[in-house]
């Protein structure tokens, strides 16, 4: 009732505003209009032609379309020659003495040309309008509650039984990855526009030119700089949700919320995996942090069931923070996983601080710090088969490079495979590589799984 209301009152508002600006109008074609009279009139123009665009952008929010209409365009729509043919060329000069202070015709017509504007004119959505109404479409496309034709209309791309994911939803899905995957977050993410090889460039050795005289078969040495190439090849990735057909079938319910929801839950545990760990059988990624990350052994193993554990951990940790390259270590953070965590926050040193420090508001990271530097956790750093083991990375995370293909993520509504349960499935598909890149010189990334057993 109240939305109601108020597009009945702004209808009422756009209809006195297009009265003011057809008012305007017929003062601007006043003849006898002078140079003052215009620029008080140009202001009156702009101020109602804003005010009468934002009209219809209220009421477009509140329809989900247009709310202009091109009153009066077709009698308006060539420039007006009548007041232009009475200046003429020939006697120009003379007319203007004659005319002194009447406006130009190029003024007048400036001034014409802005009010037929604003009378044509539609009202557009604002951003956050259009983004649920792109939204929603797409989830109502996916589900079989919206047809193809309506779904193009609003910019959604269909068929072939899949439904490409619009860059606002695609956006969401990689906002919450970034909330869940710290590779992500912290990585740096490169976008192309197609199924491409991106080359990824890291030093392999250090230039030994140096300065001297020179003479006769003297010369300086080349530098013997040398460059390896990593290339990010995109993968087919994708990842599998599934709704009841009773939940599709309840009214009120937000649906679509649920759909991308669980799409986007099901994506990310895919992304997270195949960037951290890569064992998947039938996709294995070479450049997991996992896999790429450099070993780190302290010089003493610590024994977590001695009573000095804290003070040895803490050792062990400030030798390995000082084990990368010191343009990696100023760049460093710890990424641990929970049983790690657990760890820290028993410990305390000899002098009785705790291991793990509480955060300060000008520092970042999600579990404290350790030695000085900001700390995240999560599962997905877990040894496989091992959760209770602690993991430990430490390092420079923007050299984990991760390349997404802009617009090839898609959803595809699978109903046969699981009609059985009365279930309907929704496989979400995606190109996307993601590796650690650093120079073999270079370490970016050190791991430390920690024994949880002393040495014999």
């Amino acid at each position: 009732m109240n939305n109601k209301k108020m597009i009945e009152t702004l209808t009422r508002m756009k209809e006195q505003s297009e009265t003011r600006l057809k008012s305007l109008q017929t003062r601007a074609e006043d003849p006898k209009l002078t140079e003052e009279d215009a620029k008080a009139l140009q202001e009156a123009v702009d101020k109602e032609t804003q005010a009468h665009q934002d009209v219809l952008d209220a009421l477009a929010d509140l329809t989900g379309d247009g709310g202009g209409q091109q009153e009066d365009g077709s009698d308006t729509e060539d420039e007006p020659t009548d007041q232009g043919e009475s200046g003429g060329t020939e006697n120009g000069g003379e007319e203007s003495e004659d005319r002194s202070g009447i406006i130009n015709e190029e003024t007048r017509a400036g001034i014409t040309k802005a009010i037929r504007s604003g009378l044509q004119s539609t009202g557009k959505l604002s951003k956050v309008k259009r983004d649920e109404q792109v939204r929603s479409a797409f989830a109502q496309t996916v589900i079989g509650k919206m047809s193809a034709e309506e779904a193009r209309s609003l910019g959604i791309v269909a068929g072939n039984g899949a439904v490409t994911v619009p860059q606002v939803v695609a956006d969401e899905v990689i906002t919450y990855a970034q909330e869940e995957n710290l590779l992500r977050k912290y990585g740096s993410v490169v976008k192309t526009s197609g199924e491409v090889k991106y080359p990824v460039l890291v030093k392999k050795a250090v230039g030994n030119g140096h300065k001297k005289e020179r003479a006769d078969g003297d010369p300086i040495p080349d530098e013997a700089i040398e460059f390896d190439e990593v290339l990010l090849e995109p993968a087919e990735f994708d990842a599998l949700a599934t709704v009841t057909k009773k939940l599709l079938a309840m009214t009120g319910l937000p649906v679509e919320n649920i759909v991308i929801e669980e799409l986007t839950k099901a994506y990310v545990r895919q992304e997270a995996d195949y960037m951290f760990n890569g064992d998947a059988a039938d996709n294995t990624n070479l450049g997991a942090l996992a896999k790429k990350a450099v070993a780190f052994a302290p010089t003493v193993v610590p024994d977590l069931t001695a009573a000095d554990a804290g003070q040895k951990v803490y050792d062990a940790l400030i030798e390995m923070k000082n084990t990368p390259e010191t343009e990696t270590m100023k760049n460093g953070r710890f990424i641990m996983n929970r049983a790690a965590l657990t760890m820290v926050e028993k410990m305390k040193t000899a002098d009785g601080f705790p291991l793990l420090r509480p955060l300060t508001q000008a520092e970042n990271g999600a579990g404290g710090t350790l030695v000085g530097f900001p700390t995240d956790v999560t599962d997905f750093a877990d040894k496989k088969d091992a959760p209770d083991v602690p993991v430990l990375y430490f390092g420079d995370f923007s050299k984990f490079y991760i390349q997404d293909v802009i617009g090839a993520m898609e959803v595809q509504k699978l109903v046969e495979r699981y009609a059985d349960t009365n279930r309907i499935g929704f496989k979400i598909y995606n190109l996307l590589d993601g590796q650690l890149v650093y120079s073999p010189f270079e370490p970016a990334v050190y791991k430390w799984e920690v024994a949880t057993t002393a040495k014999a």
